[in-house]
């Protein structure tokens, strides 16, 4: 099962990370939060992991469509962005707003889903340009 979408970058992480929030912010996204993966596990483990932030997007009209559809969606939302580097690459991740509608099988999700993934698929493609 294919539950993501994803692009591969040729250019330094921070510059990517930059990047992909202007990508999303083109798309009506905002950044809500930033959880740097490799400072937590650095400091909570004392483990070294490639650098890799989740970046909280939210786009607060397709969030209260799907609101609308299913009250209890929030578990589900599409919000987690991923950028992680390694291999000399860097690696932008979010997760398939299908994965909405094919995990509570509510067909009322099918339009916000399709908006969603456009947005996504847009700001993700705008980064390889």
């Amino acid at each position: 099962m294919t539950y993501g979408i994803s692009v591969t970058l040729d250019q330094p992480f921070d510059a990517a990370v930059a990047a992909v929030r202007e990508a999303l912010a083109g798309q009506g996204f905002g950044v809500l939060t930033e959880i740097d993966m490799a400072a937590t596990l650095k400091k909570k483990l004392d483990v070294d992991i490639a650098p890799q932030v989740i970046l909280g997007a939210c786009n607060p009209p397709l969030a209260h469509r799907a609101l609308q559809a299913e009250e209890s969606i929030g578990l589900l939302l599409p919000c987690n962005v991923v950028v992680r580097g390694g291999d000399g690459a860097v690696v932008v991740e979010a997760l398939d707003p299908q994965v909405m509608v094919g995990v509570t099988g509510n067909p009322a999700l099918a339009a916000v889903a399709d908006d969603a993934a456009a947005r996504l698929r847009a700001a993700l493609g705008a980064l390889t340009a």
